[in-house]
């Protein structure tokens, strides 16, 4: 059973085309997967639908095998968390780390108030930053620490799956290849599972094993990575990869392949 799923989605938004026409994609546990394909092919709009910050206009979004009837059901909250985009702009500059990375067992009512402080270690430690960490702001940070702080506000509730909005394009490529290393860490240390959506096939195939591609808003090619970089059958996944000068046709590339 997937541990997540899109089931012939459909979305549009109120007296506009379609943006997503017969969506389904399933997320099995323990098996990434990264959404990719050109600006505007619906992607991130996908992963929203998936998150529960927007409704299908058609089709239903699933969590273990039960239709997600509110973003309010406790189990999927704590299961199912985000990962944003810009680590600048994620992170309010008003509160300490340690209040930004407990919100979500706050909102969700886990642990007890001294319990919090411990969790809350354990995650920074988890992505690599040190426990006093917790008492700076956001300011003090740079954007590859900022985006390990986010990652750590996502995994402070133990979720099984992370959905990822571009979580390292904002960021310079050494920084890049750090994170994408980190969140692999990650998937293989806490069984958790990462949704990605990306433009950047050199970190798909470093991260994920599963690939769906995305044009125009339907589904056209998905599959083990390997082989849908590896051995494309669609038209517009081989123009994707064409794109990259740098990808190694193998499929499954390593860090090693980023520009």
């Amino acid at each position: 059973m997937s541990v997540l799923e899109a089931r012939e989605v459909g979305f549009a938004y109120r007296g506009a085309a379609p943006v997503l026409c017969d969506v389904s994609v399933a997320v099995s546990a323990g098996r990434s997967m990264a959404l990719v394909g050109e600006s505007g092919a619906g992607k991130t709009t996908l992963l929203r639908l998936l998150l529960g910050l927007a409704r299908p206009t058609t089709g239903q979004i699933l969590f273990d095998g039960r239709a997600l009837a509110s973003t309010r059901d406790r189990e999927f909250r704590r299961n199912v968390q985000p990962v944003f985009q810009d680590p600048y702009s994620s992170l309010d500059p008003r509160q300490r780390v340690g209040r930004i990375v407990s919100e979500p067992l706050r909102s969700l009512r886990v642990g007890s108030r001294d319990e919090l402080g411990d969790r809350v270690a354990e995650a920074l430690r988890a992505v690599g930053l040190p426990a006093d960490s917790a008492r700076r702001y956001p300011h003090e940070f740079s954007g590859g620490q900022r985006q390990r702080i986010a990652i750590a506000r996502a995994i402070v509730c133990e979720p099984r799956v992370l959905l990822a909005d571009e979580p390292v394009s904002a960021l310079d490529v050494s920084t890049r290849v750090r994170v994408v290393e980190l969140l692999a860490e990650l998937g293989r240390s806490r069984q958790l599972t990462v949704v990605m959506v990306s433009h950047d096939l050199t970190v798909v195939a470093a991260l994920c094993q599963e690939t769906a591609v995305i044009e125009r808003g339907r589904i056209v090619e998905q599959g083990a990575t390997a082989a849908v970089l590896g051995s494309p059958t669609h038209p517009y996944t081989r123009q994707l990869i064409d794109s990259v000068p740098r990808l190694s046709r193998t499929g499954g590339g390593t860090i090693g392949d980023l520009p």
